[in-house]
């Protein structure tokens, strides 16, 4: 099992407001789903990092998502056919992921594979991902996702451990996931 994620830290939006967060939302959510599993973690990250400033980002990604721009991916994963399913996380950004995770997305081949979406977000939930992630992954069957408001994410415990033992993935004692 892979838990692939993108996450960035830097000023987020908070209950109305503005946050610095050191670590990003996804990725404090990405760490609560890998101490429940045993699974392999590769972090996205963008070659050309976004930037801290929240503004700066939303422009970003305005910009991005109109151009439907493919960042390019600093360290890319060669291949995951080693892996039956796939977690994939990332933050929402204006209703979808992050276009870095098309460019993740688009650069593997998926088929055979199960896709389980997992994001963080302001208001927007799973957003588009279950569509994206069927149009960008060909031959996956994409499971159940799991949305949690940004400032919700440290205090998620108990939902992740009940979505994760809904989808079949929590490993038995003294066994091995997949």
């Amino acid at each position: 099992m892979l838990l692939a994620y993108f996450s960035r830290p830097g000023e987020n939006y908070f209950n109305g407001g503005r946050r610095d967060l050191e670590v990003g939302n996804t990725e404090v959510l990405a760490q609560t789903i890998s101490r429940l599993l045993r699974c392999d973690v590769y972090r996205i990250e963008a070659a050309d990092p976004y930037p801290f400033s929240y503004d700066q980002t939303v422009e970003r990604n305005v910009r991005e998502q109109q151009g439907d721009a493919r960042p390019v991916i600093a360290k890319p994963l060669p291949a995951i056919e080693r892996y039956d399913t796939v977690l994939l996380g990332s933050p929402i950004w204006s209703v979808r992921a992050p276009m870095i995770m098309a460019t993740f997305t688009e650069g593997l081949d998926f088929r055979g594979k199960t896709v389980v979406p997992f994001t963080t977000h302001a208001m927007s939930g799973l957003g588009t991902t279950a569509r994206d992630y069927a149009a960008s992954c060909p031959g996956a069957s994409i499971a159940e996702g799991l949305a949690l408001r940004g400032e919700q994410v440290g205090d998620a415990a108990a939902e992740v451990q009940a979505w994760l033992g809904r989808l079949g993935l929590l490993p038995s004692p003294g066994g091995t996931s997949s």
